[in-house]
């Protein structure tokens, strides 16, 4: 009997030293854990930062041959070694609009019918097939457009444009010239096609959040289904979609192989959007390779750097837009 107490505290004890070395395993595996996440992070910027370094580095020798001329000159030169980075800026931004202003409305009006017109037995099928159509490598898309897009646009579309508008003022010069076939309006359709899926897909899950309750709720007080759809639909959803637009915005910008095969690879600014041009990322795939000299190769990595650039505003824009549309939403 006089032996219990004894006991009873030799027991407690073994039990707050186990638990004692539990809570210490806990403390060094959340420490672990979180030196991990922590250095993933830090590698990320590390090799963020590295990038951009290596590209202000690469370029420098060109920013200090050509100063501010190189980003308003159109010249591309290797024999003079003259060189200007202006029209494939050029030819980037007028693709990237093009895709965006057929790929935008045709991905919104291809998610609001899988979520709300389309029969059950058809929406899978259909969504399946705008998925695959994004696992379709880049160069399928240049070589189907190289050979089979591009001669349909010469010998259909393109004629077309230009008898219609040939007299209209503005639109002439739009539509000018002869039917190439390849040529920005065709770098900027191929890559509507690629676009297409990303906003198509991004579009038709965020729609499929909206709570039913709500839909039934409009539909309770006698709105229309155009009307669910532009006034609760898009407005709870509006900053996914933002979202997915500028993810797609994003893929036109840095698209190469599809672009390089049909925009023609020629430097130069022409206002006809059925002319040839250039983009950032085709100019350095083309002539890489071939880059004989440091000025050349510099100027190059200078336009790489543009198009980071270009690539960084354009996703500092859209975080931006979201959180102004959160705050709203907040408010």
């Amino acid at each position: 009997m006089t032996d219990a107490p004894f006991e009873t505290a030799a027991s407690f004890a073994g039990l707050d030293a186990a638990r004692a070395g539990r809570l210490r395993s806990f403390r060094i595996r959340d420490g672990l854990f979180r030196n991990l996440t922590l250095a993933s992070a830090l590698l990320v910027l590390a090799i963020l930062g590295g990038v951009i370094l290596a590209l202000i580095i690469g370029s420098s020798l060109a920013f200090e041959t050509f100063g501010f001329g190189f980003f308003v000159t159109e010249s591309w030169n290797p024999v003079t070694e003259k060189f200007g980075a202006l029209s494939p800026i050029y030819g980037t931004l007028v693709t990237s609009l093009i895709a965006m202003l057929i790929a935008v409305p045709v991905g919104l009006g291809i998610a609001i019918f899988l979520t709300e017109l389309c029969p059950p037995v058809f929406r899978r099928p259909i969504g399946v097939a705008i998925e695959l159509l994004a696992g379709i490598p880049s160069i399928i898309y240049g070589i189907w457009g190289l050979f089979v897009f591009a001669p349909m646009l010469q010998s259909t579309v393109q004629p077309f444009l230009i008898g219609t508008f040939g007299h209209v003022p503005v639109l002439s010069t739009l539509f000018a010239g002869p039917p190439y076939g390849i040529g920005i309006l065709t770098a900027g359709l191929i890559l509507a096609i690629m676009v297409l899926p990303f906003v198509t897909s991004i579009s038709r899950d965020v729609f499929e959040t909206v709570p039913v309750v709500l839909k039934e709720a409009a539909y309770g007080v006698g709105c229309t289904r155009w009307e669910v759809v532009r006034r609760i639909v898009i407005p709870y959803t509006r900053v996914g979609v933002v979202g997915g637009v500028m993810l797609g915005l994003g893929r036109a910008l840095g698209e190469t192989m599809a672009v390089t095969f049909v925009i023609g690879n020629a430097h130069r600014i022409s206002g006809s959007v059925l002319a040839p041009g250039t983009t950032i990322s085709a100019s350095i795939a083309n002539e890489f390779t071939e880059a004989v000299g440091d000025l050349y190769t510099s100027s190059l990595i200078a336009l790489g750097l543009i198009l980071f650039i270009i690539t960084f505003f354009v996703l500092a824009i859209a975080r931006l837009m979201l959180m102004r549309l959160e705050s709203r939403a907040g408010a």
